[in-house]
């Protein structure tokens, strides 16, 4: 009886190493589960997570490192749960979300 291999856990991972990955080039997919008016308020780039991208995500090769932050780490935390749950294996939730950006990277993304 063959199991199937387990799927690795969600990488949690503060703001600053984002910034890292950004700086080092790496690609990943940016994942941003906030809401439309909280983008409006402060944003570090990536995508909103609506249906489109959803779909297109989920179209994708299980193994794309996808990398989810919100407001404060515990949404996007959610949904690297669901795409973990989906089979994706390269997952990433910024813990300390976009109020860790603003505390930690760049000061001048505003905190609300």
């Amino acid at each position: 009886m063959s199991q199937e291999p387990e799927v690795p856990p969600v990488r949690e991972i503060p703001a600053t190493d984002l910034k890292a990955m950004m700086d080092r080039g790496e690609q990943f997919q940016l994942i941003d589960v906030r809401s439309p008016a909280e983008r409006e308020i402060a944003t570090i780039g990536g995508r909103l997570l609506d249906q489109q991208a959803y779909d297109e995500l989920i179209a994708m090769d299980p193994a794309t490192p996808i990398v989810f932050h919100c407001h404060t780490g515990m949404r996007s935390r959610a949904a690297a749960a669901h795409f973990r749950q989906q089979g994706f294996t390269n997952l990433y939730n910024v813990s300390d979300g976009i109020e860790g950006w603003s505390r930690n990277v760049d000061p001048a993304v505003r905190r609300y």
